[in-house]
């Protein structure tokens, strides 16, 4: 097998991440959507702005381009154009939505706004039966989002679907390996979409779907084993899923040389510092130091209510404890953060050029600039559910890898106002109670996340022969996809009842429970 060296990095020809699908975003809101399409074909999939230099895309060795969806048109005056030189590159090429304009436009087809726009769904009837519709009925559902429309073809490209408002709906032309669709095959309001990505990924572009878990991780090792080569990382660990994955991968990886440190601010849930020690540091042999840290952190958040003000201390001092582990290990040049694949993308503006930039906000954020290190994020390239997917691979036990998103703050905005010790224990006993109770009942797969907050509220209550005034606790669980928009979780009564009754009867400090029924938006998940 044949080997070349690209970046300082040595692949292999034939190895399945060498197979690239790159995908220039044009500004469509479904472009993410694209590529998580692709790769649930099992394709590696990657995004470039629209802008992106020939030189740029050549050194992604693409196999095939599939040009997205844009809120721009073809014609207008700032159109979004790529470099042209894209359709010589001889591999195949697939446009969406402004996408097949851009073709059609490209090449000398007409594309001019449509007297009837279509927005949702539309019926497209299928011309030709084979190449991206190969395997499909005569006849399929799909979801159209444009106001313009190709009603010339370029010369060499042929129809091969209509609609009764587009009459060129989709388009090809197969000398060129050139195929269009103006609806969006991506979004899951096109039930046959699949079926047709998967066409042009397997029958016109000739992936082989090899791109699992477990190639993503063979080829990661080769990666930080050629990037960091005998030098110590050191990665911050939270115990969250992102740092674990990239733990246990950079362990594989450099074994010793990896450096985890474990900073317990006070603020974690019943009995986390514990486990995380045990799991890293007694299963998985890792190089782990733990710091328990609680005492400066709460003596530096006494007092404060305001949720910002406590974020910022948290932020500052975390930092801070960092640094001064890190001093102690002499040299260490590289830091490992388990960055992910949307925050790389979300930091490129697509009409303002690439950037590296990564999100001031991510994982251990400021500590890069701050502390000059080189980065190591052998995650950059994942989703959030192939993360998961890869943690389960590496055997990273499911409560780690399947647990419900925290915040970085912790329970600093879930206890309400002012922080103390007893206050955040109060805490942590009613929200154990909470998560073991919704997955005694088999919900907590079903619910994105799920938590206690301590309100700064008392109500009179009675408890025997006696009148009680201690804390009131709110209960949110809510269903979701990213976090973005959210739905309160139906939780049967009998399921809420029992954690009530065993919050009041067990946690010393609340005598009254209540359940959030708020959707995001207009709130959001946390209180805080």
């Amino acid at each position: 097998m044949k080997t070349q060296k690209k970046s300082g990095v040595s692949r292999r020809e034939g190895d399945p991440a060498h197979e690239t699908l790159l995908i220039l975003d044009f500004g469509s809101q479904y472009t993410q959507l694209i590529a998580r399409r692709v790769r649930e074909h099992k394709v590696f999939s990657k995004i470039l702005p629209y802008n992106a230099s020939l030189e740029e895309i050549r050194r992604e060795n693409p196999k095939a381009l599939i040009l997205s969806g844009s809120p721009a048109n073809v014609y207008g005056p700032k159109a979004p154009l790529p470099v042209k030189e894209i359709f010589s590159l001889g591999i195949p090429v697939l446009g969406i939505c402004y996408g097949l304009q851009l073709i059609a436009q490209t090449f000398g087809g007409k594309v001019h706004k449509s007297a009837k726009r279509e927005y949702g769904h539309a019926e497209v009837t299928v011309d030709q039966r084979a190449g991206l519709f190969d395997g499909l009925p005569g006849q399929v559902t799909c979801w159209m989002s444009h106001g313009d429309k190709l009603d010339k073809l370029p010369q060499g490209f042929k129809r091969i679907a209509h609609t009764s408002s587009a009459p060129i709906a989709a388009c090809c032309d197969p000398i060129r390996k050139i195929w269009g669709v103006q609806f969006h095959p991506e979004v899951v309001h096109t039930p046959q979409g699949a079926k047709l990505l998967g066409n042009f990924l397997f029958k016109i572009a000739g992936f082989r779907g090899l791109w699992t878990s477990r190639s993503f991780i063979e080829e990661s090792i080769e990666k930080i084993r050629a990037q960091v080569g005998t030098h110590k990382v050191v990665l911050g660990l939270s115990g969250g899923v992102d740092s674990s994955v990239a733990a246990i991968l950079l362990h594989k990886a450099i074994g010793k040389n990896l450096v985890c440190i474990f900073v317990d601010n006070g603020l974690l849930r019943k009995e986390e510092a514990a486990q995380v020690e045990r799991t890293f540091r007694g299963h998985y042999k890792l190089n782990l130091r733990c710091v328990d840290a609680s005492g400066i952190f709460l003596k530096r958040l006494q007092g404060v209510k305001n949720p910002e003000r406590k974020r910022k201390i948290i932020g500052r001092t975390f930092i801070e404890v960092f640094r001064k582990e890190a001093v102690k290990l002499g040299h260490v040049p590289f830091l490992a953060q388990g960055t992910l694949y949307p925050d790389v993308i979300e930091s490129v503006s697509v009409h303002g050029g690439p950037t590296s930039m990564i999100k001031s906000h991510h994982n251990v954020g400021g500590l890069p600039k701050r502390m000059k290190f080189k980065l190591v994020e052998p995650l950059r390239d994942l989703f959030k559910d192939e993360v998961r997917a890869v943690g389960r691979s590496l055997g990273i036990p499911a409560h780690f890898i399947d647990r419900h998103p925290f915040p970085g703050p912790g329970l600093a905005v879930r206890v309400l106002g002012v922080l103390t010790r007893e206050k955040l224990d109060v805490l942590r006993e009613a929200d154990a109670i909470f998560i073991e109770e919704i997955q005694k009942a088999g919900l907590y797969d079903r619910i994105w996340q799920a938590f206690t907050v301590l309100l700064p509220v008392h109500s009179v209550g009675v408890m025997g022969d006696e009148r009680t005034y201690e804390n009131a606790a709110a209960l949110r669980a809510v269903t979701s996809l990213d976090g973005m928009t959210a739905d309160w979780a139906r939780i049967p009564d009998a399921v809420l009842a029992k954690v009530s009754s065993r919050i009041i009867n067990e946690v010393r400090g609340i005598n009254r429970v209540c359940y959030d029924i708020s959707s995001k938006p207009p709130a959001t998940i946390e209180w805080e």
